[in-house]
């Protein structure tokens, strides 16, 4: 799981670096995020430890995807709250996906 995660850091979607450049180094409220992080049997985009957020881009493939559904189940049973983006969103409304107070996004997930 640990050698999958650190393939994907090392190949990020495009998606991905651009969020990354918004989010590193503390950026957003001061939160540290980790990429491409395990938890569990799972490895997701993005995660605040300290607060149990996570991040996941999604592209068409996540589409009415099951297995997303059951893992975000997964997740927030274990005590994570998971926001899920589009990712056309971050490319083209990010100030509205995180500008207002990224900690507690009004917008729903897709």
């Amino acid at each position: 799981m640990i050698g999958v995660a650190r393939r994907l850091r090392k190949n990020p979607t495009h998606t991905e670096r651009h969020l990354w450049r918004h989010i590193g180094d503390r950026q957003i409220v001061g939160y540290k995020f980790r990429r491409q992080h395990p938890i569990g049997g799972y490895i997701v985009d993005f995660v605040n430890l300290e607060n149990k957020l996570i991040i996941e881009l999604d592209g068409g493939q996540h589409l009415n995807n099951t297995k997303d559904k059951i893992r975000d189940e997964w997740l927030r049973a274990e005590g994570y709250r998971v926001l899920r983006f589009w990712d056309n969103q971050v490319f083209n409304n990010f100030r509205r996906c995180f500008g207002v107070d990224p900690r507690c996004p009004s917008y729903p997930s897709p």
